[in-house]
């Protein structure tokens, strides 16, 4: 079984490439983010055609999360308990498209896209910080009623764990994704129970730049991973990042990340 996680940029522009990628790859499950658009606006048929039935939770804009599967897609959740809102002085809080789940087979899938944050004194670093807050307190949650459930956390977690994961830190000097709460909001929902199942196996850079050459020069970083319950962590077999997705005209600036199992 092959369960993975892509940020795929917007889904309507890579449809077809996504699922041919999905047939080629023998993906069982792939947990998808930045589908950017609506419900409606989801290209079902090409994935209905391919075989996998679809989750999807999108408003259009720039988030949007959905969940394809061909062992099976039920009690599909919009959303985790505890999930905060976000708005501004100008604009009501919502809570955005950034989580859904669904039952694949006995494996419980989270398809996750965590708020960028933006900048340290943004506001939305301080959402960052409560989102993932809140996803540590309901993910205790899940382990600590049943520690043999199978559950993946999989999705574009916007934090580069460590100075390892990513070309250069100094670049990243007084800005997001590498700075201590972060980092301390991911090593916390690690610590409640969590595995990086992907990064015995494969540690590789998951997502580069469009601009300044990032791709070919291979400056990138390590932002796209799946976190397993002990249970489901015992199933890894394996693991990889398929840095070719990431070539080519019109890709998504992130790679997929593929876990055996």
């Amino acid at each position: 079984m092959r369960i993975a996680t892509w940020n795929v940029n917007s889904i309507r522009a890579r449809s077809e490439a996504v699922v041919g990628w999905m047939e080629r790859n023998d993906i069982d499950v792939l947990a998808m983010q930045e589908t950017k658009c609506r419900d409606d606006e989801f290209p079902l048929m090409s994935f209905l055609a391919g075989g996998y039935d679809v989750a999807h939770i999108g408003t259009g804009g720039f988030n949007g999360v959905a969940i394809a599967s061909r062992i099976g897609l039920d009690e599909v959740e919009t959303g985790f308990e505890g999930q905060p809102s976000f708005g501004t002085e100008h604009t009501a809080p919502v809570r955005e498209a950034r989580a859904i789940s669904a039952r694949c087979g006995a494996i419980r899938v989270w398809s996750l896209y965590v708020p960028n944050g933006r900048s340290l004194d943004d506001p939305h670093y301080r959402y960052k910080l409560d989102w993932l807050r809140r996803l540590h307190d309901i993910g205790s949650l899940w382990l600590a009623h049943d520690p043999a459930a199978q559950i993946v956390l999989a999705g574009d977690w916007n934090i580069i764990p460590t100075d390892e994961d990513v070309w250069d830190p100094a670049q990243f000097d007084g800005r997001t994704h590498v700075s201590e709460p972060e980092r301390a909001a991911l090593a916390a929902i690690r610590a409640a129970g969590f595995h990086d199942s992907a990064r015995p196996y494969a540690d590789a850079y998951t997502f580069w730049d469009y601009t300044q050459l990032r791709f070919p020069r291979d400056e990138g970083m390590r932002i796209d991973y799946l976190l397993c319950s002990p249970a489901f962590d015992d199933r890894v077999r394996g693991a990889f990042v398929d840095r070719s997705a990431r070539k080519g005209k019109g890709a998504s600036d992130h790679a997929p990340v593929v876990l055996e199992i």
